[in-house]
Order: C-alpha cells, then structure tokens, then sequence
C-alpha cells in the first residue's frame, strides 16, 4: 500500500538495562517486525519509549501521532486487577507499564485508532476492568499457546465472529496466528466484546463495537507473519486506513 501521505503510528518500545543488547550499555529497543508491518501498511513508523511522566509523555506522543500499536512483552501486574502474582507471572518494568497504560487509555478517550497485540490485549483488558488468567500452559482442555518472550511459537487456528470488526479486516477465517503466550484474558472488561477464539475456548480477539473509534486486541502476534499471510497484514493495514482517515 503507497500513499504519499504517511501517517505517523506510535509503537510502544522498551527501555532495557545493560547486557540485554549491549554488554555494558543501557539501550531502547523495537522489534524490527511491527516497524515493518507499519510501513508496509502506507504507515510511518514512530517507536515510542518511557520518557518521564507516564501520563505527560503519553499525551505529548497523542498529540503528534495518528494511530497506535501496542506491543507484546513482559507480563501485565496482576495487582492491577486485585491478584497475587502467580510464580510464572513475569511483571513488565513500572515505567513501561505506566507509560502504556497511559498510551492506552488516552487513545482510547481521543478515539485514536488502536491495535493491541499479545501483552498489549491483555493490558486493555485490564485497563478496562477484566482480569487475565495468569497462567494457561498446561491446563486441562487448553491447547498449546507456546511460550512467551521469545520462547518459542506455536501456530494457531483463530475462529472469527461473522459481522465483526476483526472479520472486516482480516476475512470470515478461520485465520491462522502465530501465539506466544502463557496468560489469557479471562474475565472480559465491560465495553471489550470477545470475537475471535481458538478450538479450545482462548479469547484470541477483543474490540469495542460501542465505541466510535477504531480498536482491535488480538492475542498472538500478526507482525511476525504478516509479510507473507494477507490477513495478518490486513490488521496493519486496516489500522493505518484508519489513521489516515
């Protein structure tokens, strides 16, 4: 997709401490695959990072950009929604959280266009008042959802609901993606509506018909296939139409 006119999409990134890329040096980082679905999508490109006040940053990231994606990583805090942790649960930095929660939730109020993938799912659901349950691998009648952070991948059969946002963009399905996840939303947030699942019953697909703007959770991670599978592309695409109009 070209267009000349390039809508800027912020993807929320990370700040990590030494010896995670170089050896004794501090550093932020993006995964190269969202920055290429967004540009293949006729969009540019914004890498967006913890940077002071959660909620100031967030507003000033607002204010200059059209859409917005929220990236997989590291665990929601289950405090969050009035859990202990459970000892898989691996919590995101504080500032990473706060800054995209803040991201979230003021897309979210101006009606910025807003994708949410793996992690990012879960913390709107969160956000909005669900809980996530916290640890999915293994459980009895779950299938396989891989294993997060890099781990290992699994691909999986997502079923969609005819009518839906999700069916718009990507197609009636089933669709195929490839998850990396051992949490799964569990009790949906009230104004979150659930539209796509595995066989096995996991919530893959969250949207928020109620709302006037564009909004899309899904579970697994679109970027990694999307260069070679249409409909996991059409996520990106669709979200940058949107930010366009």
């Amino acid at each position: 997709m070209e267009s000349p006119h390039r809508p800027p999409i912020a993807i929320s990134c990370q700040r990590l401490e030494e010896g995670r890329v170089w050896k004794l040096t501090p550093a932020l980082a993006v995964v190269s695959a969202y920055v290429d679905a967004v540009w293949r999508a006729g969009g540019m490109p914004v890498p967006v990072f913890p940077l002071g006040n959660a909620e100031s940053s967030a507003a000033d990231v607002l204010s200059q950009v059209a859409g917005v994606v929220l990236i997989g990583g590291l665990d929601v805090d289950p405090g969050r929604y009035g859990q202990p942790a459970h000892e898989t649960t691996l919590p995101a930095p504080e500032d990473q959280e706060a800054f995209e929660s803040a991201l979230a939730l003021g897309a979210i109020e101006r009606g910025t266009p807003l994708l949410g993938i793996c992690r990012g799912t879960q913390l709107l659901n969160v956000l909005l008042g669900g809980t996530l349950d916290q640890h999915i691998t293994g459980a009895a009648g779950r299938g396989e959802h891989g294993i997060p952070n890099g781990g290992g991948g699994v691909t999986n059969s997502i079923r969609l609901e005819a009518g839906s946002l999700a069916a718009a963009v990507m197609g009636n399905g089933p669709i195929t993606g490839r998850c990396h996840h051992h949490q799964a939303v569990d009790q949906v947030a009230p104004g979150l509506v659930v539209t796509g699942r595995t066989d096995d019953g996991t919530v893959e697909v969250l949207e928020a018909p109620e709302t006037d703007g564009w909004l899309l959770g899904v579970q697994w991670h679109p970027e990694e296939t999307a260069a070679d599978d249409p409909a996991n592309q059409a996520l990106f695409d669709h979200l940058v139409a949107a930010a366009r109009r």
